[in-house]
């Protein structure tokens, strides 16, 4: 059903059916999410993790000693959080708490059917838009599609940064119609990419009218646009004929050095105070955040393996959809090219040779033509999603 965003105390409240491995996180969350709500800084403002004082301090100080009052006590702080959210009309806080939480643990979520695990499904200002509404936006439309897919623990509202929107862009100067996916990235990226064409497939049969996608997709949102395209052509799906174009914005095609260590999660988290917190559970991994190591997008890359054990790169080599012009943004913190910062650094997330879709084994290599990569300099991660520059290429790329 779809989650209404106004109701955050029945929202919130599942999370108590965490398991006892991340309790002690989660009460560290709740506690700096209740210093950080109170304080209400902006949703990209610098991060606090300071510890409540007083009673309130003391509150959380006892359901850490004494873990028979755990579950109530977290129902409790759950509850209060709920409230305080409530008061302060945090729609962006509220979503960024509940795509970070996904993102750390959403696979444990779906699987103890947890109320906080986020569907996937299409979004028009974080409200679901499917069947009816759907079909009538696309008929106001001229049948251009701009897909709009998010990266690993993040959510469709995060597109517009700093008040810039490349999906309301495109709108506005292209006159494309943007759809914005919401999901879990705590899932297997192919567990997301079945799901994304089944999803694409219902657009094309329940679209009134002739219509053409393009997909727009930030880091981890590529690779489960790639995975969507091999599990569409599977399925036989017809959605595939309609795809004209696909541009990656700093996908990890071929994994991250840090995800490979695990500080993906802390890098990406601290992108704003609402989300830092979830920083804390460490060693908790979701299978979206280990997906990330290598840059799987199939059942096979993973399925049977133990995918906390560093057994190299095993992925089963998987093209560019055919038929699809395809075309990769890349960034990197230098203002120069070196190989210290383009191989090692990259976007502080990404390298370039990755975003690139470059690899030594030629099997792997994507084989992007050179007039459809541009690469973007003294830029970060986050940066991908507002730069004017981005924007340009984006624009044009998408106008011829």
């Amino acid at each position: 059903m779809p989650r209404n965003s106004t109701n955050l105390s029945t929202d919130l409240r599942g999370a108590g059916s965490l398991t006892i491995d991340a309790i002690n996180g989660i009460t560290d969350i709740v506690e700096s999410l209740h210093h950080t709500i109170t304080r209400f800084p902006g949703i990209l403002g610098a991060p606090d993790q300071h510890r409540t004082k007083g009673v309130t301090g003391m509150v959380y100080r006892n359901i850490h000693t004494v873990a028979e009052l755990v579950g109530d006590g977290i129902d409790t702080l759950l509850d209060r959080l709920s409230l305080m959210i409530g008061e302060k009309d945090s729609s962006l806080g509220r979503e960024a708490v509940l795509s970070a939480l996904n993102g750390v643990l959403g696979d444990h979520l779906v699987a103890r059917n947890n109320p906080l695990a986020i569907p996937m499904q299409f979004r028009r200002n974080g409200k679901p838009l499917n069947g009816q509404p759907l079909s009538q936006a696309i008929q106001q439309s001229d049948g251009r599609l701009a897909i709009m897919v998010h990266g690993s623990c993040m959510n469709d509202l995060q597109w517009n940064r700093q008040g810039h929107d490349h999906g309301a862009a495109l709108a506005r100067d292209l006159g494309f119609l943007p759809l914005y996916v919401h999901y879990n990235t705590g899932l297997h990226i192919s567990e997301n990419g079945r799901k994304f064409s089944d999803l694409l497939e219902t657009v094309i049969t329940q679209s009134p009218q002739p219509t053409e996608l393009f997909i727009i997709a930030h880091s981890m949102g590529g690779l489960v646009s790639r995975s969507a395209c091999h599990y569409g052509k599977i399925s036989g799906h017809t959605w595939l004929s309609h795809l004209q174009k696909l541009i990656f914005l700093g996908t990890p095609h071929h994994g991250a050095l840090l995800a490979k260590g695990g500080n993906w999660i802390d890098i990406i988290l601290k992108t704003n105070p609402y989300s830092t917190p979830f920083s804390r559970l460490g060693e908790i991994r979701s299978c979206g955040i280990t997906d990330l190591r290598y840059g799987n997008v199939t059942e096979d890359d993973w399925k049977g393996r133990d995918r906390f054990k560093f057994s190299g790169d095993q992925r089963i080599p998987v093209p560019l959809p055919e038929g699809v012009q395809c075309y990769s943004i890349a960034a990197t913190t230098g203002k120069e090219s070196c190989k210290l910062g383009d191989d090692l650094i990259g976007d502080g997330l990404v390298t370039l040779s990755s975003a690139l879709g470059r690899h030594k084994n030629a099997e792997l290599n994507l084989l992007f033509p050179e007039t459809r990569q541009w690469i973007g300099r003294n830029m970060s991660h986050t940066d991908l999603l507002n730069h004017p520059e981005v924007y340009e290429i984006i624009r044009k790329w998408l106008k011829n």
